[in-house]
């Protein structure tokens, strides 16, 4: 489709702007929604409008994208903001930066539908619609600026609504896991400001853009390690890369449904794509220096990971299944952590690819995982596997269809794109940049090629527990656990001696996660939809902005 650059310009600030000024509007009095049968339908109605408008606009924008030249910048505004100090407010995207954009509209949308059927309890639905997109313009305007300051306000812009939905619409321990989350976040972006202000005054300009052409050449290379050091730092907190993660899973475990599908399939990617978009092209050597450490630090975290989950997943010890996806994040970012520190086409080109990929199947699992402790009371995996007599698969059959197919989605079946992250970021691996200890990386690539083995284990043993169960005798279980859910709870009894059926998935339920399937088929079926938008984009990042 043609566009005209203007109407790109706009479409790109009214997707950066228009969440922003639906949060102002959804704490009015009545809010300028679509109205409904009271006030707390109306805001959950003006929520589900905005983010359905934003994602429109994303569409439209990227279908006016010039597909034959990704590498180059579109839909640029570029507006002097404050002089003094040279911050312009700058936006645009490229092929890096545009499946980001989508994902983000469409997970947004997604929960803001979501929650209008299935809003979690806690304080008045206003407030909760007004953090949702804030923290929704915050991470668009993560992907999108194309200023240094810019970009570290857009990245802190996302920690004050995302702290209140844990710890006012949380589960327990809520407000211990807020409070870890926002300090970590906030301590590591301290220092994250740090170097980006170093960047800045050394090199006299905040413009990506600039600063990526030049490719490192204006900064000595100590200044360069001071910088990938302090921003990596405040990168690494948010991604999140091990032993920097601890505040993630208690995160996860405490958040709502809907912060917990944001946080896995939004705020994670904000910490990588910096990795990608200021560190490999601005400070190269720097990068290049500290490239086998972040490398090193990546397959730990995935081999921790890994074993974490399946100990989770063998013995409950914690017991929560939200958990256990919460560390199977750790893992998977690891992958993505591996492939930036190639600092190859192919290694960025698979970190990309599996940021993507894990936005997609680790919001559907988070989804399914809230659906199942609707209708359980608990995500405790004891319970489900051990007390459910036919489990899943005979009480919910399309809800465990739904979770065998994000679980093997998740540990990379081929075919599924879940594969080709993985698969991408461990060529790189096998053959690293020009500078970089080959024998090194292999050997990473191979500690990483056993954590997919790790991965496939406990991934399994999650569907064969939530999904089978345990194959417990209903003869043989307490009178307890045969005792049928209430008449209003979400399970329907059924004929005496066999356990009860639950509420197979909804039609509210099918509407938002039926596209997080579909494309996660997409993707890894045809995976040139990715691959097209981003290695052109790489190619040219990596060469310091030439095409």
């Amino acid at each position: 489709m043609d566009i005209s650059p203007s109407v790109m310009q706009f479409l790109l600030a009214f997707i950066v702007v228009a969440p922003l000024l639906g949060a102002v509007a959804a704490l009015l009095p009545a809010p300028p929604g679509l109205r409904g049968k009271n006030p707390d339908q109306a805001v959950l109605r003006h929520g589900v409008t905005v983010t359905g408008a934003v994602l429109i606009a994303a569409i439209v924008l990227a279908t006016g994208f010039d597909h034959d030249q990704p590498a180059t910048m579109q839909a640029t505004t570029d507006i002097s903001w404050i002089p003094a100090l040279g911050v312009r407010i700058h936006l645009g995207i490229d092929g890096i930066s545009l499946p980001l954009l989508l994902l983000t509209a469409l997970l947004t949308f997604l929960c803001a539908l979501y929650s209008y059927f299935k809003l979690p309890a806690g304080p008045s639905p206003k407030a909760f619609i007004a953090l949702v997109l804030v923290l929704e313009s915050g991470t668009l305007a993560t992907f999108a600026v194309l200023d240094l300051l810019l970009f570290f306000l857009a990245f802190e812009m996302v920690l004050i609504p995302m702290y209140f939905l844990i710890a006012r619409w949380g589960g327990d321990q809520r407000r211990a896991a807020a409070w870890k989350f926002i300090l970590y976040t906030l301590l590591g972006s301290v220092v994250m400001l740090l170097g980006l202000l170093l960047i800045g005054l050394k090199s006299g300009t905040f413009d990506m853009v600039a600063l990526a052409t030049d490719n490192g050449r204006g900064l000595t290379t100590s200044v360069q390690v001071i910088a990938v050091l302090a921003i990596g730092v405040g990168l690494a907190v948010k991604t999140p890369m091990w032993p920097l993660h601890s505040w993630l899973p208690d995160a996860h475990t405490a958040a709502p449904t809907v912060g917990s599908v944001l946080l896995a399939g939004v705020l994670l990617k904000m910490g990588t794509y910096g990795f990608v978009r200021i560190l490999l092209p601005i400070v190269p050597d720097g990068m290049r220096t500290f490239a086998p450490y972040l490398a090193a630090f990546a397959v730990v975290g995935i081999v921790y990971g890994s074993l974490a989950c399946l100990a989770l997943a063998r013995n409950g010890a914690k017991g929560d299944l939200k958990r256990l996806i919460a560390y199977s994040s750790v893992g998977h970012m690891g992958f993505v952590l591996l492939g930036i520190a190639t600092m190859t086409p192919t290694g960025v080109n698979g970190a990309l690819f599996a940021n993507i990929a894990h936005g997609l199947i680790t919001g559907l699992l988070f989804f399914l995982v809230g659906a199942i402790k609707d209708r359980y009371g608990t995500a405790d995996l004891d319970t489900l596997a051990g007390a459910t007599g036919a489990a899943l698969y005979g009480r919910a059959p399309r809800l465990g269809a739904l979770l065998a197919f994000a679980a093997v989605a998740s540990l990379g079946l081929p075919g599924l794109a879940g594969f080709w992250g993985e698969m991408l970021t461990l060529f790189g691996a096998y053959s690293p940049a020009e500078g970089l200890s080959r024998p090194a990386f292999r050997t990473f690539m191979a500690i990483g090629a056993f954590g997919t083995l790790l991965t496939a284990a406990y991934m399994l043993i999650v569907v064969r527990r939530v999904c089978m169960g345990e194959h417990t005798p209903h003869s043989q279980l307490s009178p307890d656990d045969r005792t049928p859910p209430p008449a209003d709870g979400p399970g329907r009894p059924t004929a005496a001696g066999s356990p009860p059926q639950l509420a197979d998935i909804q039609t509210y339920e099918a509407a938002a996660w039926t596209p997080l399937a579909a494309l996660t088929v997409l993707a890894g079926l045809w995976p040139a939809i990715l691959l097209g938008l981003t290695d052109p984009a790489v190619q040219k990042l990596l060469a310091g902005g030439k095409p």
